[in-house]
Parts: C-alpha cells; structure tokens; sequence
C-alpha cells in the first residue's frame, strides 16, 4: 500500500517526514488533513492503531488548545475527540499510516520505524540538519564502553541499571552516537548520551535526544531527567532546565548515578516530554 501521510504544509515535522517518505521513494498519499478532517471514525482507528491516547494526540502549540479548556483532566476521550473534528488544528501531526503500521511520527525519525527502503546516504531535514537512525545495544556493548570512558562517563552500573541502549548513526550508515534511557514509571533518566568528537558541532545531538525522548515517552515516561557535569548549556538549547535536587522524585534519587556515582556538584536537569 501507499503511505498515508495526515500532513500540515506548515509544521516543520511534517514537511520533514513527507521529505523523508518521497526521498524514500515511497510516492506517499497526502492528505491535507485541516482542509479535509478525517470522519469520527478514521480519526478513532488512526489514534487507536498508533497505540497513543487521544489526549496524548492533542496538539497544544499554535492551537485554540488552552482556549477550550483542553487541559482539564475530566474531560473524556469523546469531549476531546468533539474538539478534534471541530478544529482540525488540535490534531497532531504528522500521522503516518504503512503497511507496517501507523504512528504519529514526532520527531520525524519515527518514520523509519514504518519504512522498509534504501534511503539515499545524504538524506537530512530540510534545513539541512541532521537525521539519524537508532537500533538497541547491550550495556557491555565494546564501542559504547570505550566511548563513554573516553569521555570519563560512567559506565560501571550500565548493566546493573538496566538501561536501554541506543547506537544512532545518519542514513549514510555513519555512526553518530550512543545514548540510553534508565525508564522509572512515569519518569526517565537520560543517560550515556556522546557523539564522536569528529562529529560535534553538527547538530547530531539535536536529533539523538529527541529521539530518544520518543521512546522514552512510549514506554510511558512523561518527565525526563539527567545529571551532567559539563554539558548543562548544550542540554538547555534542548528543552531541559535546572532543577534543585529536592526535586527529583524518589525512583530518581535511587538509581545509583544520583545516590552515589554523579558528585553533588553535577547539574540535575529534566524535562517535561511530549509529543
């Protein structure tokens, strides 16, 4: 089948995974989906088969969202959907729908998860920054090892933490860096993000994180936190904010990079995550 694509020539996700679906090949089908709203029953079964809420559909920047009351936790999935079909505009985007399946594919790498074809080794997003592409690893994993102990990150509790490990590479096959996620209910802690010292200043990490935000948030994560002791600025130009200690909640305070490997004079940061 042809990709279907809900797009919004004015969302940058969108334009990128549409870039990404015909650079592909793919010949996708786009449907201007403000102009022309899907039907009740489309929208249900498309939010329904991406395995999200409808709340976590809701698009809130740009959007009538805080207007409406929209953040009102009472509010049922049917109010919610009532305001969808309204204003189209509270719709998400881009939704992507494959033979493989349907996500919404926020940040626009998620479309890789619903393709299954050689993408040309330049493809980035439309302003030229880059794309990158993840697959999981194992904690004792030899290059992540050496790669965090180059940087002096630790690496003595990876397998005890039970991390998820990423390898991140751009679609030249290039790799582009590691990164893991210690998940703790409705928190995470990002951990062991490094990209090679020949390829800083590329804009790669600005792709890695919100990469691994997203699989973070699929599995249930809403807020996002991590201690650094120099990358505090370059995690401020991605979202992340300081936060006093006291803070963190207890899950975060037990794993063993807060309890007793990170020194107090590390930055505790986070994040709230969302789609």
């Amino acid at each position: 089948m042809r990709p279907v694509i809900w797009h919004n020539p004015g969302c940058g996700t969108s334009r990128n995974v549409l870039h990404i679906l015909e650079a592909a090949g793919t010949d996708p089908q786009v449907v201007l989906y403000r102009e022309t709203p899907p039907d009740r029953e489309t929208l249900v079964r498309t939010i329904a088969d991406s395995g999200l809420s409808v709340r976590d559909c809701l698009r809130r920047k740009g959007t009538p969202f805080a207007d409406l009351g929209l953040d009102n936790p009472a509010l049922t999935d049917d109010e919610l959907l009532d305001a969808m079909l309204r204003e189209p505009i509270l719709i998400n985007r881009p939704f992507v729908r494959t033979q493989t399946g349907v996500a919404l594919c926020r940040p626009a790498e998620i479309v890789f998860d619903l393709i299954d074809a050689v993408l040309p080794g330049d493809l980035a997003r439309t302003n030229g920054a880059p794309l990158v592409l993840d697959r999981r690893i194992g904690a004792m994993d030899p290059e992540l090892v050496a790669a965090l102990a180059a940087e002096k990150l630790l690496t003595s509790d990876l397998q005890a933490s039970g991390a998820r490990l990423f390898a991140f590479a751009t679609p030249d096959g290039e790799h582009a860096g590691f990164g893991g996620l210690e998940l703790l209910g409705a928190d995470v802690l990002l951990r062991s993000v490094v990209v090679p010292a020949d390829r800083r200043g590329q804009g790669l990490s600005g792709a890695i994180v919100p990469l691994l935000l997203r699989r973070a948030f699929d599995a249930g994560a809403r807020t996002a936190w991590l201690l650094t002791e120099t990358a505090a600025p370059a995690f401020a130009k991605l979202g992340f904010a300081p936060a006093e200690r006291g803070a963190a909640p207890a899950s975060v305070r037990a794993t063993a990079q807060f309890s007793s490997l990170c020194p107090a004079s590390a930055t505790l940061m986070r994040k709230a995550i969302a789609l």
